[in-house]
């Protein structure tokens, strides 16, 4: 098994182009001259991850022109009923084949009931508005990801 990547502070970040949840293919580059906050989530409406997006969609108003996008490996059309359903207004990104999250080294093996699997470590990324990494956090949980988002932006 591959050697983990592990992203840090002052890297250029990873690219990313991924359908969102409206079936459009979003890029991060498209963001240059605005931070970014990538955040990735194992799945789509579950507890942890419906808390984490309605917590970072109501803090919306509070960070400027700073733009939210969350990844999972869910589909399109699992991602548009799930901003549908939470009204979070932002991109929803589906990396189904996970190619992004092994990029930013959240693809890992995760243990759960005593079962081994691949999937989704929770983890967020302040990307600054030159593309490259301001701030990581890898497992990070839910509530904490809005509240480091704000203390790093100073807000």
């Amino acid at each position: 098994m591959a050697t983990p990547i592990s992203l840090t502070v002052g890297k250029k970040a990873p690219a990313i182009s991924l359908l969102d949840q409206t079936g459009s293919t979003h890029t991060l580059a498209s963001h240059e001259g605005h931070k970014v906050l990538v955040y990735f989530y194992p799945k789509a409406d579950t507890p942890g991850c419906t808390q984490q997006s309605c917590l970072l969609r109501d803090l919306a108003g509070q960070i400027g022109d700073t733009t939210i996008i969350g990844i999972s490996p869910d589909k399109p059309e699992k991602q548009a009923k799930f901003d549908q359903k939470y009204s979070l207004g932002f991109p929803l990104l589906a990396d189904t084949e996970h190619a992004v999250a092994e990029a930013y080294g959240v693809w890992a093996e995760k243990k759960n009931y005593g079962k081994t699997y691949m999937g989704i470590v929770r983890s967020a990324f302040l990307v600054d508005e030159t593309g490259r990494l301001e701030q990581v956090w890898y497992k990070i949980s839910p509530k904490d990801t809005p509240a480091k988002l704000l203390e790093a932006l100073g807000a």
